[in-house]
């Protein structure tokens, strides 16, 4: 038990929210325009008959690394308080108006530390993401995130849908639904990962996706705590922390 949970300090667990480059498509640079309608013809729809060219922009750009930016990055671990017995759940949701400034903070985090990542479909959309949109804008990746020439056991991400296939690689569980069969109270009570493109666009309430984003890092987080059942009677604080890059040195 002991060994569970100092492994479990060297977890970090992230989310991420994105949004499409541009509010309007026509705002978009001529070439991306280009090669967004390209790989708007291979986006599989329900429209009938013939789709108008950026029509599908504003819907569907912010999950494609190329055509979206990153707007906030939500951060959590775990504290093990051993004569309370208790766990202490630290956050904290990067963001800023500048892409670049808000990938460079989140970076400087993960050279902290040896970090394990752990993200909900992170293999798929948030480690990738992230890595392209760093490259994109210039920001070198930081060793976490060097996946480049690795043995995939010397990659440390974790994935908690990966976890909870159990080798069943063609099925997809959404966070929200491992939120309700553990009874793990729902993230999305304000916002919905679908609306997150018209909130920051739109609505330009950038602290109602940085609430949503914080709370989505510690359902993930809850959701790893209950694949392992030991720990059901655990009681978690959860606090959120401005200076979390400041808590870990190498």
């Amino acid at each position: 038990m002991n060994d569970f949970f100092e492994h479990l300090g060297d977890i970090l667990f992230l989310d991420i929210e994105t949004a499409s480059l541009t509010a309007k498509f026509d705002e978009l640079d001529e070439r991306l325009r280009e090669e967004w309608i390209k790989k708007e013809r291979l986006i599989k729809t329900n429209t009938e008959g013939k789709i108008e060219p950026g029509s599908l922009y504003f819907d569907r750009a912010g999950i494609h690394a190329e055509f979206g930016q990153v707007v906030c990055v939500g951060v959590g671990y775990f504290q093990w308080k051993k004569k309370e017995k208790k766990l202490i759940f630290r956050s904290k949701v990067f963001s800023d108006p500048e892409e670049r400034e808000l990938l460079v903070a989140f970076s400087d985090l993960l050279e902290k530390k040896k970090w394990v990542l752990c993200a909900h479909n992170g293999k798929e959309f948030d480690f990738p993401y992230l890595c392209r949109r760093m490259l994109i804008q210039g920001v070198p990746l930081p060793e976490p995130l060097q996946m480049a020439g690795k043995k995939p056991w010397e990659i440390r991400h974790l994935d908690t849908m990966e976890l909870w296939k159990f080798g069943d690689y063609k099925h997809y569980t959404r966070l929200e639904l491992l939120a309700s069969v553990f009874g793990i109270p729902s993230s999305k009570d304000d916002l919905d990962g679908s609306e997150v493109n018209a909130t920051f666009h739109l609505e330009n309430d950038l602290d109602k996706i940085k609430k949503y984003c914080s709370r989505d890092v510690e359902v993930t987080a809850r959701v790893y705590l209950a694949m392992h059942p030991q720990l059901d009677e655990m009681e978690i604080e959860v606090t959120h922390s401005e200076e979390l890059k400041k808590e870990h040195k190498k």
